[in-house]
């Protein structure tokens, strides 16, 4: 089993003081990681905020959560990740995803382009970045990218390269992550189709998916779930909160979300602190889920999760 990988994430436009601050709390505290997502909305960029807190920091790892590859050719978001893996003594994941947000696209003129496509994009592109980071020139010619006899510089601290974060929801894209990537984002949709997702019956399905199609590297792998499904609860009376998630549920989707589902999802964090470490000791057990976006700097309540992150920091 993998040790926990228990991230924060920042969003919005926090001042330096304030970036500085909370990436040495959390460090501190023990969380192991910190991430970013990669928008054109109002955020801070993922490669300037994310060098200003390895700078900040001695441990914490760095993830772009994740970019969207059609933003960057490949070979310049490979020198920009090699590079500040380098200035963080070799902190770096690799974040990679598709794209998603149709109206970003359409805000600067970009072709949306159907979903196989930019998940074929965004392969070739791994298969660039990975061949930039290997020593000497590297050549590529493929649907999208063309690449001749180029020796990315500079190489990355992280040899033979740092960790690939790539995932996604539907099955073509985890069997994707499971061949390229050491780090499986399990991400959901909370709409009526796919929120099912979250549940255990379901979650067995996928990661078998992944487990397939990773054969004897599946237990190398980290499979991370972003926390999705209601807010954090610090409670002693689990069920009767989750019980109040389940309903607001119902009413956005129309299916009857049962309380025990909940309580049973990795997406949800609901219960006692020592219930909460139980519940992702077993999830580790069952499924090889390890990595957690917790939460949110800017959430008050986020800090509340000290005691579980002290307890399963390391472990």
């Amino acid at each position: 089993m993998q040790p926990f990988r228990l991230m924060l994430g920042y969003r919005g436009m926090p001042d330096r003081d304030t970036v500085v601050e909370q990436a040495r709390r959390a460090e501190s505290i023990g969380f192991t990681h910190v991430a970013i997502h990669d928008h054109l909305t109002p955020q801070l960029a993922p490669i300037p905020l994310l060098t200003a807190v390895g700078m900040a920091t001695e441990r914490l790892g760095l993830v772009p959560l994740v970019f969207n590859n059609d933003l960057r050719h490949p070979a310049v978001l490979a020198q920009e990740l090699t590079t500040l893996d380098r200035l963080s003594n070799g902190r770096v994941t690799v974040g990679l995803g598709a794209g998603w947000n149709e109206p970003e696209y359409a805000s600067i003129g970009l072709s949306f382009d159907p979903p196989s496509t930019r998940i074929a994009r965004m392969a070739e592109a791994i298969t660039v970045v990975k061949g930039l980071f290997a020593p000497g020139p590297f050549t590529f010619h493929g649907r999208f990218y063309d690449i001749e006899n180029l020796d990315g510089q500079p190489k990355p601290f992280q040899q033979p390269h740092p960790p690939f974060l790539v995932g996604g929801t539907r099955e073509h894209v985890l069997r994707l992550a499971a061949r390229t990537a050491q780090v499986i984002g399990m991400d959901l949709r909370q709409n009526r189709e796919q929120i099912g997702d979250a549940f255990p019956a379901r979650m067995d399905e996928r990661v078998g998916w992944i487990r397939d199609e990773a054969g004897d590297r599946f237990n190398q792998l980290e499979l991370s779930v972003l926390r999705l499904l209601g807010p954090i609860t610090i409670t002693d009376h689990a069920r009767a909160a989750a019980t109040d998630v389940a309903r607001e549920y119902e009413r956005n989707t129309g299916l009857a979300v049962a309380a025990d589902d909940l309580l049973d999802s990795p997406y949800s964090l609901v219960g006692s602190i020592g219930e909460l470490a139980t519940k992702m000791r077993d999830a580790r057990e069952r499924w090889g889920i390890n990595s957690y976006l917790l939460g949110w700097f800017d959430e008050p309540e986020i800090w509340e999760l000290a005691p579980l992150v002290e307890q399963l920091a390391g472990t």
